[in-house]
């Protein structure tokens, strides 16, 4: 009888899976585990992140695939495990005495070596680790330009991705839907039936429940009801008040939904003439192109510039620097369009698309900061985090990524405000202190009259800060700090 051990990491479902069909295509029986890595873990408990809402989700995503995997053969279950993936997979793979170890690719630098280390030590032990693409459609060298090259404009990279797209592609791999495949899921052996609760791992509930439904079922239910608002995407992605993004991209981050799902009803909306459909489908190839850049240059996973020029530029770092940054952290710059969005981040841990930029754009060039800092503090705060898109979009605000903006478009927070959140809306749900203004007032509080202010209760300084640095000021400042990149580029 040939055994299998199928080991899941950013792939929590169990449709639709390239790792888990390969499994039950090749083996009689088939294990399923997931490991509670604490080379991530033990990390986050230093920081003092006990109620980290990722590790909420992640958890809650295992438990209903452990008790799915129940109602479909009540004698099987997930392996749950807690520690060293390193050490864990190559005991546990030995002790079932599998032939193969399946798994779907991780892209991240860590993660490869992770994976290449535990494959070295399967193979030690005659034991095979088999490895799939199966979170993004296309991968590393597989979209090139005609010379051959990889891209580094978006817009090259994503017709050629278009082109080479064909319903092969996003073909579902269908998987436990029948008593044949149901019957081959292992029984959980008696060591590794113990439940791992939050509370054992070192963590506690963290109400991520209350902003996103974890799980497939959350996927699901999120998916359903953005088909619903597809066709009007392009219209309303860009304004905070409404509701108008996918809301899933926790769900894409940790798998529990299938990337060929959502680029094929992407796909086809598309073709029949859905320009919503359009804009979102463009949206998940940034995700691919994201990915693929990291692959190819994995410098960037270690601090590098994408434009190694870039690196040369001088940030603030005095006293003063760090002081505005812990302002920009907690919401409190005086800019209510800034302070709303960051406030959104640290109650909910999702920030929108539009106010991502927004927020890192006036870090960078309003604030002066390196986004390094600014970048480790949506790693640290976003359910979404994932390295690629995260370092791709502070890249991008910083000017110093790959087809990012020129460094001297610089973002105006008070116009940027008035256009996106025109009647304060969203200002008014992270902002409350500032509810009473009027809805022109409410994008710059300092412009405001004495006479509304005191009829608003509102005292700044006290109730609501004073900006932290004058825009006009800090853009001819940031023009200067970027001129060393203009003179060596001019050369």
């Amino acid at each position: 009888m040939k055994l299998g051990l199928v080991w899941l990491r950013r792939d929590l479902r169990l449709f639709d899976s390239l790792a888990i069909y390969k499994a039950l295509q090749d083996c009689d029986q088939v294990f399923l585990c997931f490991v509670f890595d604490t080379t991530i873990l033990s990390p986050l408990l230093d920081k003092g992140f006990t109620k980290d809402r990722r590790v909420d989700f992640i958890w809650q995503s295992v438990q209903e695939l452990h008790t799915e995997l129940v109602k479909l053969n009540p004698r099987a279950g997930m392996i749950r495990l807690h520690g060293d993936p390193q050490i864990l997979i190559p005991e546990l793979a030995k002790f079932l005495q599998v032939s193969t170890v399946y798994t779907n690719h991780d892209y991240e630098p860590d993660a490869q070596v992770r994976d290449h280390t535990v494959a070295a030590v399967l193979q030690k032990s005659g034991i095979a680790f088999s490895s799939f693409k199966d979170q993004v459609i296309f991968e590393k060298h597989e979209v090139l330009s005609k010379e051959g090259n990889v891209y580094s404009v978006f817009t090259p990279y994503k017709n050629a991705w278009l082109k080479k797209l064909s319903e092969a592609d996003l073909a579902p791999f269908p998987c436990l839907l029948n008593e044949k495949e149901f019957k081959q899921l292992a029984a959980v052996p008696a060591p590794y039936s113990a439940e791992i609760s939050l509370e054992k791992m070192g963590f506690s509930p963290s109400g991520i429940e209350s902003f996103i439904q974890p799980g497939m079922t959350g996927a699901s239910a999120s998916f359903e009801n953005f088909v619903e608002r597809m066709h009007q995407y392009h219209v309303s992605r860009d304004f905070p008040s409404i509701k108008g993004p996918s809301y899933l991209s926790t769900h894409l981050r940790f798998g529990t939904i299938s990337i060929r799902a959502l680029v094929r009803d992407a796909h086809h909306q598309m073709l029949a003439g859905s320009m919503g459909a359009s804009i979102w489908l463009s949206e998940l190839i940034w995700r691919e192109f994201y990915f693929m850049i990291l692959a190819n240059h994995p410098r960037l996973a270690k601090g590098a510039s994408f434009k190694p020029d870039y690196d040369k530029i001088q940030w603030d770092d005095d006293a003063s620097a760090n002081k505005k940054f812990l302002a920009w952290c907690q919401g409190k710059t005086g800019y209510p369009l800034v302070d709303a969005a960051m406030r959104q981040l640290n109650t909910t841990g999702y920030m929108h698309n539009r106010l991502r930029m927004v927020a890192a754009c006036f870090l960078i060039k309003d604030l002066g900061i390196d986004w390094r800092k600014g970048e480790a503090y949506f790693a640290d705060q976003l359910n979404d985090f994932d390295f690629s898109a995260n370092n791709g979009g502070w890249q991008w605000a910083a000017s110093s990524g790959c087809d990012a903006q020129p460094y001297f478009r610089i973002f105006n927070p008070i116009t940027q405000s008035q256009k996106f959140d025109a009647e304060g809306k969203f200002i008014r749900r992270y902002c409350p202190e500032l509810s009473a203004l009027s809805n022109k007032s409410i994008h710059a509080p300092w412009l405001a009259g004495a006479i509304e202010l005191e009829a608003a209760n509102i005292r700044l300084g006290t109730h609501y800060p004073l900006p932290v640095v004058d825009h006009a000021q800090a853009r001819l400042a940031t023009l200067l700090r970027y001129s060393v990149v203009k003179s060596s580029t001019d050369k």
